[in-house]
């Protein structure tokens, strides 16, 4: 128990030092190697004919940039979920709101070409409200439809319904190769403007989140319980999904759809912290950017020196991740 207490200061306490640390490592390495003194010098005395500080201020550090911010809320996203849900399988990329976001964005290049950064990422809230209300719709309707493995289930059929729809709107139109970013998750893309355009979404999302972290606490435990707590647990579902689908929304727009971070992180969090969703969310965020940017990292040397898609990586380890949840915990709702 005081290891539960201890450990999650020791991990935000140490999470600045490592985050520099991944920021230094993906910097350096990948197609091509970057000195430190390289990196000194593009941030005091940048020179725009100097190759490698365009490659620095424009390339890697957004990238890892990215990588850190689509981690952190991908997998804040994921414990909102499984907390508000009591289902150890929810996640973005499993139940659907993903691939409402890709969905959304689709329809948008299709028929909204060479459109602002602005509507790209509107696009995308707007999918990912869309598959977190068509999947949850679902699931309610449904009888034991929020049971971990029927939503799962019903999850993976509308997601593979909005993403088939997708790519088949984008081959009829043939922008299939334009939008071919929102699918393999290429983080090399990211977009300065987006990350910029991106920040005040996001931090709408997170506050929420830690606003409602003690109630998620209460939910956890039941609805029942909740409301027997008096946590209104109405306002407390609906502050959830929308902190959700901002931040998913956001995540899918800086790089398309990245799979299994909102679902294995939180995993990880809860058995450092706890119960106590006032310290799961703080340290999902932490652990999430951390584990997708060193994602990012592996998958640069996996077939060097060109680029792996970061989906790859996470995919390797994700898959028996979930078989092993599916496995040892069956198919009911967390008690």
């Amino acid at each position: 128990m005081q290891l539960k207490r201890t450990l999650p200061v020791v991990i935000l306490g140490i999470a600045p030092a490592a985050i520099v640390l991944l920021i230094l490592a993906s910097i350096l390495y990948g197609a091509k190697n970057i000195t430190a003194s390289e990196i000194w010098n593009s941030i005091f005395a940048f020179n725009a004919d100097n190759v490698d500080h365009q490659i620095i201020i424009s390339s890697r550090l957004p990238r890892v940039v990215g990588a850190l911010l689509i981690g952190a809320f991908l997998a804040v996203s994921g414990a909102l979920m499984q907390g508000m849900t009591r289902n150890y399988l929810a996640s973005p990329s499993i139940m659907g709101v993903s691939d409402g976001s890709v969905f959304a964005v689709t329809i948008c290049m299709v028929f909204l070409p060479n459109t602002s950064p602005h509507l790209y990422i509107t696009s995308s809230l707007i999918g990912s409200a869309l598959g977190a209300g068509i999947v949850f719709g679902l699931a309610w309707c449904i009888p034991h439809g929020l049971s971990p493995v029927k939503l799962a289930i019903i999850g993976s059929i509308i997601g593979t319904f909005l993403s088939g729809t997708a790519h088949a709107i984008a081959t009829y139109y043939q922008v299939s190769q334009n939008i071919s970013f929102w699918y393999n998750a290429r983080l090399h893309q990211m977009d300065p403007e987006l990350i910029r355009l991106s920040i005040p979404f996001a931090i709408v999302g997170l506050t929420l989140a830690l606003i409602i972290s003690k109630s998620i606490s209460a939910l956890s435990l039941g609805e029942e319980v909740a409301k027997g707590l008096g946590i209104r647990t109405w306002l407390t579902k609906a502050l959830a999904i929308l902190a959700v689908v901002l931040l998913t929304g956001v995540s899918v727009a800086l790089a398309g759809k990245v799979a299994f971070v909102g679902l294995i992180i939180p995993h990880i969090a809860r058995f450092c912290s706890g119960s106590d969703y006032r310290w799961i969310i703080p340290v999902s965020g932490v652990l999430g950017g951390i584990f997708l940017a060193l994602c990012d990292i592996v998958a640069r040397f996996i077939n060097y020196p060109f680029e792996t898609p970061v989906g790859v990586v996470t995919a390797l380890i994700g898959v028996p991740f979930f078989l092993y949840l599916i496995r040892t915990r069956g198919g009911a709702q967390r008690e």
